[in-house]
């Protein structure tokens, strides 16, 4: 486990990363991350954008087909 230091960026606060949490997670600088709350915290993983394509238009269709979902579930 690592332990994480807040710091200062403008008006913002940001987290650096040690170099063997950027390597375990894939990244380097200018990647995005994903940051996922769970009941036991949260989760950082590597931002995949087709896949967050992917759920933004699954969430879309879901929301216009709405009816026809809830009739499919009876």
């Amino acid at each position: 486990m690592a332990t994480l230091k807040l710091r200062a960026i403008g008006n913002s606060v940001g987290v650096v990363l040690p170099k063997e949490l950027l390597a375990e997670l894939g990244v380097r600088e200018g990647d995005t991350l994903s940051v996922v709350r769970t009941p036991e915290g949260i989760t950082l993983s590597r931002s995949e954008p087709e896949f967050e394509r992917d759920l933004t238009m699954a969430r879309e269709i879901m929301r216009r087909r709405r009816a026809v979902l809830r009739e499919l579930a009876k």
